[in-house]
């Protein structure tokens, strides 16, 4: 059998969790795939592990109950990845387009004390469709094509505005988040990405992105988004990073 990924860790990760996951929901299991940079080609050490799983129908509560209690024994595992697991279950009919009336799902977050809980995955959940789409690695179940409409440049877009408008604006002028080093080098590249996204209306990895903006603004953030990609950022950078941010939203203004 054809492993899903190049990488020994994470299969090995994968093979509990999609056995786990079987064994729990049965019947009511469409498909697991692999998304974020797992499926667009940039994954690293300090990457998290992207998971879409589809049911069929709405979880009952003991269902969810059963998975929660999967991810826990997963973290608990200490394998390498269980606790950067982010994992959403969604049922196939709202996976199809995005419907704000059928927003709220199940997800775990990465870290070791995460739990899966039932959130809402907002518009900007367009952009996950369309990787899952476009370049999700499958698991198990049916080429996700059969199970996502396309999505079009001008949705990427408005993923990208609302995502901007309701998460990164209000943080440039309460930027605590960005004390954390680590988050301000995912805020940066992050940057890159949804500037990509809003000029050409598709999709890129992160170095892609990052190489495009460089070759858009050439020296401005050039030194500052290579430390970026690698997780190298100083405490002295918050500043350029905020900057960067600020011309987003502007760009975003003047895009719309």
């Amino acid at each position: 059998m054809t492993e899903p990924t190049a990488y020994p860790e994470v299969n090995r990760l994968l093979d509990p969790l999609r056995e786990g996951v079987q064994g729990i929901l049965g019947d009511q299991l469409v498909g697991i795939y692999l998304t974020g940079s797992l499926a667009t080609g940039d994954f690293n050490a300090d990457s998290d592990v992207d998971v879409l799983i589809v049911t069929e129908q709405t979880l009952s509560e003991a269902e969810f109950l059963a998975l929660q209690a999967l991810h826990e024994r997963l973290i608990a595992s200490g394998e390498p990845f269980a606790a950067e697991i982010e994992a959403s279950y969604i049922p196939r009919a709202a996976l199809r387009r995005y419907d704000p009336g059928d927003s709220y799902h199940p997800r775990i977050e990465r870290g070791p004390s995460e739990r899966l809980t039932w959130v809402e995955h907002h518009t900007d959940w367009v952009i996950h469709r369309w990787v899952a789409r476009e370049h999700g690695v499958i698991v198990t179940g049916p080429p996700p094509q059969t199970l996502i409409d396309p999505v079009s440049p001008e949705e990427l877009r408005r993923g990208v505005i609302d995502l901007i408008r309701f998460w990164w604006e209000p943080m440039i002028d309460h930027p605590a988040q960005l004390e954390h080093l680590g988050y301000r080098a995912y805020a940066a590249v992050t940057m890159c990405r949804m500037l990509y996204t809003l000029h050409t209306g598709t999709v890129a990895s992160k170095p892609a992105a990052v190489r495009w903006v460089i070759a858009q603004s050439g020296a401005r953030w050039a030194e500052l988004l290579e430390r970026a990609l690698l997780y190298r950022l100083r405490a002295d950078d918050l500043d350029a990073v905020l900057d960067l941010m600020r011309f987003t939203v502007e760009e975003t203004a003047r895009l719309v």
